[in-house]
């Protein structure tokens, strides 16, 4: 066998197992990312440019030093804030740089500076350091890009490298280069992972930690290695309640169960420091003829993935980068339903499998999102404390784990039921969290537009009985509503200078409407976990009439920016209430997903789909009680017995522009992965490729990265561009517009 373990080979590499990943990034602040592999006091210094133009190292202006968190012997995080040093502020216009230093806390002689401690150059510039810049000062100039999904098997080439490109091309123009990059959900997948990559998932958590996970099954305490690649089905579905293999028990044979596991993915997702040179063949792990087959495929994907890590490695080290998660970065469908929770959290597998999918959501994605939650002795800060004494007890000290598990908003247990406990809020039932637990909602606010993250998971707001444990949830309970929208939008009403408000929902209001059906008719049959039955706005009527009166009261005109349904799109959404005359606007655009194309997306990206154009449709709204009905027939179309009523728009897709062409990465991607085919694959594969038949005329459903922008010359026009690799022509990168007036 080819395999190297990591214990074998942890001297070589370098200090920095990820990162350095821009953050959080402000006019009075900087947030960088990392891990390492010691423990080390790490100083972040930023500095001026020649002329703004990024080219030139100049003045240093921001500060700041942080010492690593001990999250195992050899895993070290860190997110550290630099800030001004004599009271200037960073500017709108200006390309920065920033540098970082490392004094280990073993050998304090020893300094390492960021080249020494990186394995690659992350930097569009010769200097060698990684830029950034602010959001413009006119909206016109503004660039925002989002994605979601991101496996590394899923069909098709990441669609995230595409950004690097992007950025190197403009690098030295602080209008033109993009700004910040929002990644709204599943950036990772904790339950449909690959054989290899848990093989690799375990041997690194294990070691990075120095200590191995007892996972607490009914009948004995089992260390993740015990519970092997491809064979976790009937654990995950049994032992841990998980509805990831329902209907289909493949889509968990590898779920991730320990912490350890969990940490090693968002280290693989990000980097390839880690990766294994050589993983072993499938023939070296199975005699099964089948499963070694398997094994192969699922390695020639990964290969595809690493393949342009390096292009995600600088993207992310050089654009502000914000995250929120989604129901994979945990597992399939959690918290989806009351259900879910009831079956999940009662089990110990269970409730530790989602304590540990948080605690390093919180380390590798909170973090970054609010630093000024991990400091000053707020929650995040003393949830910092608690992780290297959790660790060196190798996970025992059961009151360490408590309080993590109170931090990071797990229930208590009901001690007479054994279930979860709930308490009501409004007419829903929610989750019991701690007050003190951390918030995972946030808002980002400039000098003209204003981005409000929803946290749609653990909020929810679970109907009382009689409605069975799987009907469909608010995606937010009343006090969440009041908290994450309403609140945040009252903050900034009156200010002329907000030009554009967005908001991050990770799950779509607006669903293509075969999706709508098939939905609504699981939901009859009581079979929710296989299509996601319930993480839709639309399937609670009373949640969506609440989410758009709350919208509409603070703001005339909203954009939403959506993931999660694996194709990206635009949807226009016109309401109006009974009792006025002007009409309110939200726009969703959806970009999914990243690294997960399936059969069905790649189907509707194409021309087959105008057979079968998304109409229009209207539906009237009450408030009192919420209620939605649909508008079938012309003779039901009066709003005047309602108190408004909304109509939705696809907007179509236009034909694809050449951004790239002769790629140079992807023609040395395409030389490694050549195929022969028969004379009629081949056939039906040009027909396939077809330029002509791939231009859809609704959504793109081939892997895509978004990029969002305004036209403010007369009214304020809001522009979606969604990049794809074109089929017809390997070594070029395409993209689709959508525009939509707000008005």
């Amino acid at each position: 066998m080819s395999w190297t373990p990591l214990r074998h080979r942890l001297e070589e590499l370098p200090l920095i197992l990820a990162g350095p990943i821009l953050r959080k990034t402000e006019t009075n602040s900087v947030t960088v990312w990392l891990a390492l592999k010691n423990a080390c006091q790490v100083k972040l210094k930023v500095y001026v440019t020649e002329e703004g133009l990024g080219k030139s190292q100049q003045a240093m202006i921001f500060e700041g030093s942080r010492q690593t968190v001990a999250v195992g012997q050899h895993l070290h995080i860190v997110a550290v804030t630099a800030k001004s040093i004599n009271g200037h502020q960073l500017e709108s216009g200006y390309v920065y740089l920033y540098d970082l230093s490392f004094q280990t806390i073993e050998e304090k002689s020893k300094k390492l500076t960021l080249k020494q401690a990186l394995d690659n150059n992350l930097s569009y510039f010769e200097h060698g350091l990684p830029s950034f810049v602010l959001p413009p000062k006119n909206l016109n100039h503004l660039r925002i890009a989002q994605g979601s999904c991101r496996k590394p098997q899923g069909e098709g080439l990441d669609a995230l490298p595409i950004l690097d490109d992007l950025l190197q091309q403009y690098a030295d123009d602080a209008n033109r280069r993009l700004h910040q990059l929002f990644l709204t959900g599943d950036q990772v997948y904790a339950d449909d992972v690959a054989d290899p990559l848990l093989f690799a998932f375990t041997d690194l958590g294990n070691t990075l930690l120095g200590w191995e996970e007892k996972l607490p099954l009914v009948s004995s305490f089992v260390p993740p290695q015990q519970l092997k690649p491809g064979e976790r089905s009937q654990v995950a579905l049994h032992e841990a309640g998980l509805t990831a293999g329902l209907p289909k028990a493949a889509e968990a044979k590898s779920h991730l169960f320990s912490f350890g596991e969990y940490c090693a993915t968002y280290l693989l997702f990000w980097s390839s420091t880690l990766w294994p040179r050589q993983f072993p063949s499938g023939q070296d792990i199975y005699q099964d003829h089948k499963l070694a087959k398997q094994w192969n495929k699922e390695l020639r994907s990964l290969n595809s993935f690493v393949h342009t890590l390096y292009k995600v490695q600088r993207l992310l080290a050089n654009v502000a980068t914000y995250m929120i998660f989604d129901d994979h970065d945990i597992s399939d469908d959690w918290y989806l339903n009351q259900e879910w929770c009831l079956r999940v959290l009662e089990k110990p597998l269970g409730k530790r499998i989602v304590q540990n999918g948080l605690l390093a959501y919180s380390l590798f994605q909170a973090w970054g999102n609010t630093p000024e939650q991990f400091t000053n002795e707020e929650s995040g800060e003393k949830l910092l404390k608690l992780i290297p004494q959790w660790s060196e007890s190798a996970g025992s000290d059961l009151i360490k784990e408590e309080a993590i598990a109170s931090y990071l908003g797990l229930p208590p247990t009901d001690p007479k039921t054994g279930f979860p406990q709930m308490r009501q809020d409004g007419a829903y039932f929610i989750l019991d969290t701690a007050d003190h637990a951390l918030k995972w909602h946030y808002t980002v606010r400039t000098h003209n537009y204003e981005i409000i993250v929803l946290d749609t998971r653990t909020h929810r707001g679970y109907p009382v009985p009689p409605a069975p444990t799987f009907a469909p949830p608010s995606l937010l309970s009343q006090t969440a509503f009041e908290q994450q929208i309403r609140i945040p939008l009252q903050q900034t009403k009156n200010n002329q200078e907000i030009l554009a408000t967005l908001i991050i929902a990770p799950t779509n209001l607006v669903s293509l409407q075969l999706i709508d059906w098939i939905q609504e008719q699981e939901l009859k049959k009581g079979k929710v976990f296989k299509n996601d039955v319930g993480d839709a706005w639309n399937l609670n009527d009373s949640a969506l009439a609440n989410f758009l009166q709350v919208l509409f009261e603070q703001r005339q005109q909203v954009i939403v920016l959506s993931g999660d349904i694996h194709y990206g799109s635009t949807v226009r959404l016109e309401y109006q209430k009974s009792s006025e005359q002007n009409l309110n606007l939200l726009v969703q655009l959806t970009s999914s997903s990243l690294s997960n194309a399936e059969l069905k997306t790649r189907l509707v990206h194409t021309k087959l789909k105008s057979l079968l154009p998304e109409p229009r449709r209207k539906w009237l709204v009450w408030f009192e009680p919420p209620e939605i009905k649909e508008i079938k027939s012309a003779k039901n179309s009066s709003i005047a017995n309602s108190d408004a009523m909304y109509s939705i728009k696809w907007i179509k897709r236009q034909p694809s522009q050449i951004a790239f062409k002769n790629v140079s990465w992807l023609k040395s991607y395409q030389q490694s992965r050549q195929t022969r085919f028969g004379a009629i694959r081949k056939c039906l594969s040009l027909i396939w490729k077809n330029q002509w038949f791939q231009e859809g005329s609704e959504v793109v459903g081939l892997n895509n990265i978004g990029v969002i922008w305004f036209n403010c010359s007369v009214n304020i026009e809001v522009n979606q561009d969604l990049y794809w690799y074109a089929p017809w022509h390997p070594t070029t990168i395409v993209f689709s517009h959508y525009s939509v007036f707000l008005e």
